[in-house]
């Protein structure tokens, strides 16, 4: 067995559907169904955001809550994910980042200093301002959630993966994991120039047709959000865990269940990949192709030899 996966590939995956990031993704059935989301065609649910149509492009709306334990045991940061996790979410769909709103709830005004700090830090960082939002300083709990707007000329959307297409992984290796969590933060200590610049290439990949479906690397780490993208695409694929690349010093599976700053999964048509490797080598991002998408309804994780049966979406739904 290699030393990066010192699990068995059977007992990996096992761990892997048990993660936190995976099973939390399950509750958004509930809400979907009591709201009757899927009612709608115009508007559909399972993408980063919600893709409004207007004019010649989409208004891009979407909102994050943040983790309670972040917001009480290192709110700084917990303000600063706030607002770049929603602006990647905008990136995701090929858009561009307009304004922001923010929710914050906390027990007085002390705890909600970091909080805001973190956000205005990011803010600024990447010039998405915060135009207002709902304010709470005598509440029972702290809490956070932040909502953004953005737009769109043509979008990365998660229901249009195609079997042949390729599944490529572009994140930003140049950052270091939370001490405590499984955040890979290659952003707060960059330059704010060169994280904006980095956000451009997904908006441009959009409007020259070179990737049609994607999303960003969330909660759910890279399988947890292949299992979005293609339920939403209805179609199956294979994840080559030997093909994804891991910063030194991380363990593999605490890698594949990360959410990093600047991470995106995209469905990219073979004749599109060397366009698209280059487009994120100018910006010294990894690029890397890690499996491909299929025809069918399972995704299978294969590692060397091995192979293993994830998810079957005949049997088993995740979002949608």
């Amino acid at each position: 067995m290699s030393d990066r996966l010192p699990l068995n590939l059977e007992q990996l995956a096992a761990k892997l559907k048990q993660s936190l990031g995976i099973v939390q993704k399950q509750d958004i059935q509930i809400a979907s169904q009591i709201l009757n989301l899927s009612a709608t065609d115009r508007i559909r649910v399972g993408d980063d955001c919600a893709a409004i149509p207007d004019g010649d492009g989409y208004l891009l709306l979407a909102t994050e809550g943040i983790w309670h334990v972040l917001v009480e045991t290192d709110p700084w940061f917990a303000g600063w994910c706030a607002v770049m996790v929603n602006i990647s979410d905008i990136a995701a769909m090929g858009g561009r980042a307009i304004a922001i709103v923010d929710t914050i709830w906390t027990e007085d005004a002390t705890k909600a200093i970091p909080l805001l700090e973190g956000m205005k830090a990011a803010s600024q960082a990447f010039k998405v301002p915060v135009v207002g939002g709902h304010t709470n300083f005598r509440s029972a709990y702290n809490a956070l959630s932040v909502s953004i707007l953005g737009r769109s000329q043509k979008l990365i959307s998660s229901f249009a993966a195609q079997p042949g297409d390729l599944l490529v992984v572009a994140i930003d290796l140049a950052g270091k994991m939370h001490p405590k969590f499984p955040f890979w933060n290659a952003a707060t200590k960059a330059d704010p120039t060169k994280l904006r610049e980095n956000l451009t290439v997904l908006p441009n990949l959009a409007e020259n047709n070179l990737c049609h479906a994607g999303k960003d690397i969330s909660m759910g780490g890279i399988v947890g959000t292949l299992l979005m993208l293609i339920e939403a695409s209805q179609c199956g694929a294979r994840l080559n865990l030997d093909s994804i690349i891991c910063p030194d010093r991380i363990a593999f599976e605490t890698w594949l269940s990360c959410f990093p700053s600047y991470g995106f999964l995209l469905s990219v048509n073979p004749r599109n990949l060397d366009v698209v490797v280059r487009r994120f080598a100018e910006k010294s991002i990894s690029c890397t192709v890690v499996g491909e998408i299929i025809t069918g309804s399972q995704l299978t994780l294969k590692f060397l030899q091995q192979s293993c049966l994830f998810w079957d979406f005949e049997t088993d739904r995740l979002i949608l």
